[in-house]
């Protein structure tokens, strides 16, 4: 998956600097990689210092993809203190750890430093457990705990994508000591729009946003201007969730509390994209049955993220060969019903991935629920019917016309209504289905379906025919 985006500032430097870099179609320029890639060969620090100490880090992050293995490893060992690891959380996790894995674990710990606390967990967290602790222990105290913290919270949940820097006053606070204090602590993160009000247990009471800070008189208190927070988030809460709170509220930041109700980070927009782009990214792989996989991935790690759904696929092939097999008489006998099988099974195939593929998609938005389920499915079966009547009638008269023979149209359109109304039902109900039951609708919804419209076809057609041979 393609990484972790952070915020930038737009300048006219870096757009110039751009523009130099990127081609028109956003990819990044073969002669600056080449010319990067002389650089790193000719180990000229000085020239890898001035064309990439200025770049974004999602630029960096580009440039790594674009490196080969070797010239990564290099570009970072050369740059040393120079190299701006927040690149690292902008490319694949193969590219990632290839590069982390090749530095001494000390140079790691001193670039998390430097890092805001969501960008070290996103580095930290695919560290071998060892890693992690010999990293973390050479840490000062106060960032270590943070940074442990945020680790021990599940996967892909608020809690590991949270930043845990923020800004927190009591409520009894004036207005006059909260600006005082932003000014003058040294600790502060770099950008924040919300300013959080706790107890002296750290219990999150409400937030006050910056514009409301400016408007206030010094002397006014931090309670009486200070808003409830109504979406706190809990770390334990998955960052799909979570992702979908900041997108129902419009929200730019969100405090993440522990099941205490303690502040403990806070969840902000840029975060909330990556987690968008990455949950999308995961749907569309899984959907097509290769799990998490990278581009950047081994020859055998791509391997292991498909063959399991192959065989499961090779499975129900076989049971769609059964249902021929069935048939075998029917087929010596007209052979014209071998060349037209595969007709009937394609169409189906394709109606049902494309209802599959929106019931997923509703699902994975929550737009399709328990209240609209059922005018859901009679319209998926209305659709699958209309669609079937005008492919059934375009079908029958195109095989009537080839093989000569009105009756076999008739056949093949009966079957072509049968099998599209079964591929409405199977996309529709099969993602509903693995949802009820807590399986993940997108990774297993397609093979399932598949299966459905080819044997549903077969049989319909076959049994059709042999039907109407058995009449003739």
């Amino acid at each position: 998956m393609e990484g972790h985006k952070g915020q930038s500032d737009d300048t006219d430097a870096g757009n110039s600097i751009h523009a130099e870099i990127y081609g028109e179609d956003g990819v990044i320029r073969a002669p600056f990689v080449a010319h990067i890639g002389a650089a790193i060969a000719d180990r000229d620090i000085l020239a890898l210092k001035r064309e990439v100490g200025d770049l974004h880090q999602s630029e960096v992050g580009d440039l790594l993809e674009a490196l080969l293995p070797e010239q990564r490893r290099a570009l970072v060992d050369l740059l040393g203190s120079d190299f701006d690891f927040s690149a690292l959380t902008e490319v694949d996790e193969a590219i990632r750890l290839d590069i982390v894995d090749n530095l001494p674990n000390a140079q790691i710990a001193q670039a998390v430093q430097e890092l805001d606390s969501d960008d070290a967990v996103y580095i930290l967290e695919d560290l071998d457990q060892e890693d992690q602790d010999e990293i973390l222990s050479q840490l000062p105290f106060t960032e270590r705990i943070r940074l442990r913290r945020a680790l021990d919270y599940p996967e892909e949940s608020a809690g590991r994508r949270m930043q845990t820097e923020f800004v927190a006053v009591p409520p009894f606070w004036t207005v006059g000591q909260t600006i005082d204090y932003m000014r003058e602590d040294k600790d502060l993160p770099d950008r924040f729009s919300e300013i959080f009000v706790i107890d002296a247990t750290f219990k999150l009471l409400g937030a006050v946003g910056l514009d409301q800070v400016l408007r206030a008189k010094r002397a006014v208190k931090v309670e009486e201007i200070m808003h409830e927070t109504r979406h706190a988030i809990p770390a334990t809460m998955d960052q799909e969730e979570a992702a979908r709170e900041f997108e129902q509220y419009d929200l730019l930041s969100a405090a993440v509390v522990d099941e205490n109700e303690r502040l403990v980070g806070v969840l902000t927009i840029d975060d909330v994209v990556d987690v968008i782009q990455q949950e999308a990214e995961e749907d569309l792989l899984r959907m097509g049955g290769v799990g998490d996989e990278e581009l950047s991935d081994t020859v055998a790690a791509t391997s292991r993220s498909r063959v399991p759904w192959l065989l499961v696929n090779l499975c129900t092939a076989f049971l769609s060969a059964s249902v021929i097999s069935m048939f075998g008489a029917t087929i010596e006998e007209m052979v014209a019903l071998a060349a037209l099988m595969p007709i009937v099974a394609s169409l189906g195939g394709n109606a049902g991935t494309q209802t599959m593929t929106v019931t997923v998609r509703a699902l994975a938005t929550r737009d399709l629920d328990i209240y609209n389920a059922g005018r859901v499915i009679r319209r998926e079966v209305l659709v699958g019917l209309l669609n079937g009547a005008i492919i059934a009638t375009l079908l029958g008269l195109v095989a009537g016309t080839w093989f000569q023979n009105v009756d076999l149209g008739l056949v093949i359109a009966a079957a072509m209504i049968v099998n599209m109304l079964a591929a409405s039902l199977g996309g529709i109900l099969i993602p509903l289905f693995l949802d009820k039951f807590g399986a993940d609708p997108a990774i297993s919804s397609s093979i399932f379906t598949t299966m459905i419209t080819d044997v549903i076809g077969f049989l319909a057609f076959l049994s059709f025919a042999s039907w109407w041979l058995h009449l003739g």
